[in-house]
């Protein structure tokens, strides 16, 4: 019977630190989301690290954040009221705008661009 007790505040300590946590990106999507005139998101398994929540601003500014599993950020994406979409494709993919900073580390990381050089 103990056993049960004891694991039962376990459960309900890890649930409580999963809502806190939950809670904490669901107020920096809303940051992200006002910084930049809304935003949209998907979320991506990114295995034992957890759930890569992407982040898409209207403006065309994107950002990531990493919850410790999928609930979590499941639960924050809902809390933060931003829409959703299943995949990072087609229309929600367009509008992400990247700058010279960007092609520059995909060229210097993919073909020997300006990072690569010595």
């Amino acid at each position: 019977m103990a056993e049960t007790a004891e694991t039962q505040q376990v459960d309900s300590k890890q649930a409580a630190r999963a809502e806190r946590r939950a809670a904490r990106l669901a107020k920096q999507i809303g940051a992200f989301a006002k910084a930049h005139g809304g935003a949209e998101g998907q979320l991506a398994y990114i295995g034992q690290m957890g759930t890569r929540i992407v982040l898409v601003g209207e403006d065309g500014g994107w950002g990531d954040l990493v919850a410790p599993s999928y609930a979590v950020a499941e639960s924050a994406a809902q809390k933060s009221g931003i829409t959703m979409h299943e995949s990072f494709d087609g229309e929600f993919a367009a509008k992400v705008h990247t700058g010279p900073y960007e092609w520059t580390r995909m060229a210097g990381i993919q073909i020997g661009g300006p990072a690569n050089r010595a």
